[in-house]
C-alpha cells in the first residue's frame, strides 16, 4: 500500500480516505493517526489518504468534498462536529461512496447516511465512570452528600455529548443523593481544564468529584487541585492516559476507562475494508471498554499515549 498525505497513486485495490479530527490536541488522537497509517501501510489492498481536519469544521468539509472529487472507494470520518458535517457526509453518499464513523459520531440526523460507525461506546463509557465514581463514594460513605463537578469535552463534538449524557443520566440511579453542582467545557486540553478546575475550586467550598471526559483533562484537574491544597477529591475520567494511569499509580487519581487508540484505529480500517468487500457490518459496531480503578490497574497495561 501506499500511504498518501497527497502521494502518488498505486495499484491497490481500494482508496480509502480518512479525515481526522484534530491530531495534535492530545496523545490518543496522536497515536491513533500513527497507528492508523501503520495499519495501512501494512495492508497491501489499501491506498490511504491520510487528512486532519485540525478541529476546525470547515477544512473537515473541504476534505471530505476534496475526498469526493478523488473517487475514492470509501471515507472513514472522525468528525470535528457531529451536527455540522452532516452535508458533506450526505454528499458522499449521493455520490455512492461508503462512510465510516470513527471514534466520535455523527448526529443521529446524519445516520441514514453512513454505513457503519466503529468505535467506543461513549454513553455506557459516561455511565461506567458515573458508577467508579458512585462505588468510591459508598466505600467512603459520603454518597449522601457528596458534591461534584464535570469538565466536558469539546462542546458539539458527540463523544463529549455522550459521555456527559451517560454520566448525567447514570449518576442520579445508582447515587441518587449525589449533586453535580456544575459542568464546564474542558475541549479535550489540559491546560484549560486546570483553569476550569481554578474557578470550580474558588466558586465551591466542598468539591468530593470530579469527573472529567478523558483522563488529559481530569489531569488537569488535579494539578489544578494540587496546586490549591484541596485533598481528598476523587478523579474520575473516561479514557485512561498514560498520564492518568501514573496518576493512579501515585494514588492521586481514582479511575478511568479503559480505550486504545490503537485499537479503535485498527477497527475503523477493518470496518471500512469489511463494508467495501460486501461483508455483514453492524452500524454501531463498537469495541469493549472496560472500567479501570487503582484497584484492578494492575490487570491493564500502561496506556502508549
Amino acid at each position: 500500500m501506499k500511504l498518501r498525505t497527497i502521494l502518488a497513486a498505486s495499484a491497490a485495490e481500494y482508496k480509502i480516505g480518512i479525515t481526522q479530527n484534530n491530531v495534535g490536541v492530545d496523545s490518543y488522537q496522536t497515536t491513533y493517526d500513527k497507528s492508523f497509517k501503520e495499519a495501512a501501510e501494512a495492508n497491501a489492498e489499501v491506498d490511504a489518504v491520510v487528512l486532519d481536519a485540525g478541529g476546525d469544521v470547515a477544512r473537515q468539509i473541504a476534505q471530505i468534498e476534496d475526498l469526493i472529487q478523488q473517487k475514492v472507494d470509501a471515507i472513514i470520518i472522525w468528525p470535528t462536529n457531529g451536527e455540522a458535517v452532516i452535508p458533506a457526509v450526505r454528499k458522499a453518499h449521493k455520490a455512492g461512496i461508503p462512510v465510516i464513523v470513527t471514534n466520535s459520531n455523527i448526529a443521529e440526523a446524519g445516520f441514514e447516511f453512513v454505513k457503519s460507525f466503529s468505535g467506543p461506546d461513549n454513553i455506557t463509557q459516561g455511565s461506567r465512570s458515573a458508577e467508579i465514581m458512585c462505588d468510591k463514594f459508598k466505600d467512603m460513605g459520603i454518597d449522601k452528600t457528596a458534591q461534584v463537578v464535570q469538565i466536558s469535552g469539546q462542546p458539539g463534538y458527540t463523544t463529549a455529548i455522550e459521555r456527559q449524557k451517560g454520566f448525567d443520566d447514570r449518576l442520579p440511579e445508582v447515587c441518587p443523593d449525589v449533586t453535580v453542582v456544575e459542568t464546564q467545557p474542558g475541549d479535550w486540553n489540559r491546560e484549560k481544564s486546570q483553569k476550569v478546575m481554578e474557578a470550580f475550586l474558588v466558586k465551591y467550598d466542598k468539591i468530593d468529584g470530579v469527573y472529567a471526559g478523558d483522563d488529559n483533562m481530569g489531569v488537569g484537574a488535579l494539578n489544578a487541585a494540587k496546586a490549591a491544597g484541596r485533598e481528598g477529591i476523587i478523579f474520575v475520567g473516561a479514557t485512561n492516559f498514560a498520564v492518568g494511569y501514573e496518576a493512579m499509580e501515585k494514588g492521586d487519581y481514582w479511575g478511568s476507562i479503559y480505550q486504545s487508540p490503537v485499537d479503535d484505529a485498527k477497527a475503523a480500517l477493518k470496518t471500512a475494508l469489511d463494508v467495501l468487500s460486501g461483508k455483514e457490518v453492524p452500524f454501531l459496531n463498537y469495541f469493549d471498554t472496560p472500567k479501570i480503578t487503582q484497584d484492578n490497574m494492575k490487570d491493564y497495561t500502561k496506556p502508549v499515549f
